[in-house]
């Protein structure tokens, strides 16, 4: 049972978009039978305490019926946002793991913010039962607070990008327009990852071909302005993860201008594992993941240095991709999930077990 995003009745009224609401709260992933997928509602701003506490509740409420609609008895309780500290101990569940993928603490946002986010994430490493973190250094941090903390990296369905470079046809109808080369970029396109003025300022200097940029986008009205102003800039919004292979064909060289901070440090990015699947010529600044395969990946540490390497990228021979996906098949889900797999069988079979 995966436990999605609350819908927000009241942010939904104020906006006057209640489809959503409308729905239904409760499905089945098509294809899947054993996966189900629930939103409970929130009525209320959580920048009320009281108001958050209640919402918690109806939270807690939902998903228990839900659960045990679904013969739920002694689940196992997977919690990735750290505001999810309130289900434990309150969800007759066996073990809780506590799945970190982000410092979501070192964010720019407001102090009250991030303090809430600290007290959350500090009781949470505390009461889990396990720990996992995808990065090194998100396993330093949360060293002297978890008691049982383990570090297991993203991975990726490699053959799922196999056809990146095998296939052959029509590109989908979203690439006709972009002139080549073509740098693209897949993921969340938010200002705390993506450096908007480097990508502005390398798409001005650009004598030939484009930025795309797909996935969807969380920048703020003036920065996307700026970057679709200089004509080289393309976005594609959200794109479903089946023809997120399609787009990366029309790509000549995979990119990640993400700017260097605490926050990015704390990442094991999911596309570096996809882009290495997909064969293509890599270029990225100097971040975490991409910066631990220099022979796979064209690190750039400034603009000009980022520029030169996306001229070099587009010459690459063929057989460098051929060695990105054998690094890839290395790192297959299938491999995380056994990693995964014992850890919680161990938690659930712990005779030492308490909060």
């Amino acid at each position: 049972l995966f436990v999605g995003t609350a819908r927000d009745v009241s942010n939904q009224l104020r906006r006057g978009q209640t489809a959503d609401l409308r729905v239904p709260s409760t499905w089945q992933v098509p294809g899947y039978p054993n996966i189900h997928v629930t939103r409970p509602l929130k009525f209320l701003p959580n920048s009320i305490p009281a108001a958050r506490r209640f919402n918690e509740w109806m939270y807690r409420c939902h998903t228990a019926r839900v659960a045990r609609q679904l013969g739920f008895l002694a689940p196992t309780l997977w919690l990735n946002p750290h505001y999810a500290v309130h289900m434990v101990g309150k969800m007759s569940e066996d073990c809780t793991i506590y799945d970190i993928t982000d410092d979501w603490i070192t964010l720019t946002q407001s102090e009250s913010l991030t303090r809430l986010i600290t007290e959350q994430d500090k009781e949470l490493c505390r009461v889990a039962d396990a720990v996992i973190v995808c990065s090194q250094k998100l396993y330093d941090i949360k060293r002297q607070l978890a008691r049982n903390l383990h570090l297991i990296p993203n991975g990726v369905d490699a053959a799922h990008y196999r056809c990146v470079l095998d296939d052959t046809g029509p590109l989908p109808d979203e690439a006709a327009d972009w002139p080549h080369p073509v740098y693209g970029y897949t993921g969340t396109i938010h200002p705390d990852r993506v450096d908007v003025g480097l990508v502005e300022r390398l798409a001005k200097r650009l004598t030939a071909g484009c930025f795309a940029l797909v996935g969807p986008g969380f920048l703020p009205d003036p920065d996307r302005d700026r970057l679709l102003a200089t004509g080289k800039v393309f976005f594609t919004g959200p794109v479903p993860y089946q023809r997120l292979p399609q787009f990366m064909r029309a790509f000549d060289v995979c990119i990640t201008p993400h700017m260097v901070t605490p926050f990015t440090e704390s990442l094991n990015p999911i596309k570096l594992w996809e882009y290495l699947a997909a064969g293509k010529p890599i270029v990225s600044t100097d971040i975490a993941g991409f910066r631990d395969f220099p022979s796979l990946v064209r690190i750039a540490a400034d603009e000009d240095s980022f520029l030169a390497a996306l001229q070099e990228a587009i010459h690459e021979s063929p057989e460098a991709g051929e060695a990105r996906r054998s690094e890839a098949l290395r790192h297959s889900w299938d491999a995380r999930v056994d990693q995964i797999l014992e850890v919680v069988a161990r938690c659930r079979n712990s005779p030492s077990r308490e909060l």
